[in-house]
């Protein structure tokens, strides 16, 4: 079907559906990102449906204004957003994780049944049972789906302990190689992920990149200078200010933050710094209780309006990752502290993407994770030596490089024009399957 679109928008607009469970007001993880992807293809002109639930990320707890509903309707810049209700346990574990997926699964395969018949289907995972949805819906309207991998979660909840291997396991695979099987186009963030998706095995061509774009704005944080105030209102004003700002969970391995807080006392002027939610940040805050770690505060999600500045009071910003975490995930976070400046300490596997990138770049220094002695060290040394500037302005340097969503969103678009049949040939658009790949590998290289 040919429409005309908004002034500025290519001359055939498509029609998208999107299922996630994360979207907008969230404004941390896939939530955010999907909510950017989103608004960019509506202001593009395409006619953009996300069928989603209510928000509840990072804190596991329902927004307050989106309580005691069942559906809900809203349009939010250009985007239609469907909720439906799922049940969110406040203490999430694997077994109350399952409850939650499915219920999401069940109410949000009615509420997407009941919407207009699109182009094309967006499947966003995890949770990995999307698939069977867009599976559903694609063959009942005759129309191609993308599947999404923001992360590959079989392999994230065995290597996490979350699972064992076993018979659920054994069905969890075979439903991500359903999903792969019959996506028309397989995207992740990273070519690592790529590479690991392509091992399962997946035909290459099929699976593409469609990075984490930079937010803009980001670039124009004016380091210490707009942090002044942050640190005012908290009183951290003459702190060593090391930031960790996101999902607070089991991924994360925060206890190596404590860990190191605790060989910190002797260094006053050290405070570590735990910014957001999520379901192991009542236990990290006993735990610093009971070890009375005066140096280790915490503080809820910030406003859009807050967050460059806690990026900008940052004197380091850490990413930490449990020792089995390698090619399953890439956090989103990553790109916008890049993008803000923050020199990184990333506490991760090696073999990661976050340490490739964070070697790459030159935007920080990469440490064994899990070892307290180890971040305590080199927070020590970054305060007295001074290596920041130069880490900021490579991380920057190449955030606006590699991720300038001037680049990276074109390149989203040009490809699922292509699989909605929206262009004739590939030579019709700017940016062919291949050479999003080639110059995707620069975003995130491997």
């Amino acid at each position: 079907m040919k429409e005309q679109c908004r002034s500025g928008g290519p001359s055939h607009c498509m029609r998208i559906l999107v299922l996630s469970v994360n979207y907008w007001p969230e404004a941390t993880g896939i939530g955010a990102l999907c909510t950017r992807r989103c608004e960019y293809l509506a202001s593009r002109g395409h006619q953009v449906t996300v069928c989603t639930t209510f928000p509840y990320y990072p804190e596991w707890r329902v927004a307050e204004e989106y309580r005691n509903q069942i559906w809900s309707r809203e349009i939010q810049n250009h985007v239609v957003v469907l909720r439906s209700w799922a049940w969110i346990p406040k203490r999430p574990n694997s077994i109350k994780r399952i409850v939650f997926e499915a219920s999401f699964l069940a109410c949000n395969a009615i509420r997407a049944a009941y919407a207009a018949k699109p182009d094309l289907l967006i499947a966003v995972s995890p949770p990995l049972g999307l698939a069977v949805t867009a599976g559903l819906l694609s063959r009942r309207w005759s129309v191609p789906y993308v599947y999404d991998v923001m992360d590959l979660q079989p392999d994230a909840a065995i290597d996490l302990g979350m699972l064992k291997p076993g018979m659920a396991t054994r069905a969890l695979y075979s439903l991500e190689r359903m999903a792969y099987e019959k996506a028309a186009l397989i995207s992740t963030l990273t070519e690592g992920m790529r590479d690991r998706i392509i091992s399962k095995p997946v035909p290459s061509g099929k699976v593409t990149l469609f990075p984490a774009p930079a937010d803009r704005d980001l670039f124009l944080v004016q380091r210490n200078t707009e942090g002044k105030s942050f640190r005012s209102a908290h009183g951290l004003a003459g702190s060593f200010l090391v930031v960790h700002s996101g999902n607070i969970g089991v991924k994360q391995g925060l206890d190596v933050v404590l860990g190191a807080a605790e060989l910190s006392r002797d260094h006053p002027d050290i405070v570590f710094l735990l910014v957001g939610d999520g379901a192991m940040r009542s236990h990290l805050e006993a735990s610093a209780k009971a070890r009375k770690l005066s140096n280790v505060r915490f503080l809820p999600v910030q406003s859009q309006q807050q967050f460059p500045q806690l990026l900008a009071a940052a004197d380091v910003a850490l990413i930490t990752q449990q020792r089995s975490v390698a090619n399953i995930l890439f956090p989103s976070k990553t790109v916008s502290l890049m993008a803000a400046g923050c020199p990184i300490i990333a506490s991760v596997n090696k073999q990661s993407e976050v340490a490739r990138v964070v070697e790459e770049s030159g935007a920080g220094i990469v440490i064994e994770p899990e070892d307290p002695a180890s971040l305590f060290q080199t927070v020590a040394s970054l305060k007295e030596h001074r290596e920041l500037t130069m880490m900021s302005e490579a991380g920057r340097r190449y955030a606006r490089t590699y991720w300038d969503e001037d680049l990276t969103f074109p390149r989203m678009e040009a490809e699922l024009m292509k699989i909605a049949n929206k262009v004739e040939t590939s030579s019709s658009s700017d940016v062919s399957l291949n050479s999003v790949r080639v110059q995707s590998q620069a975003v995130v290289p491997e």
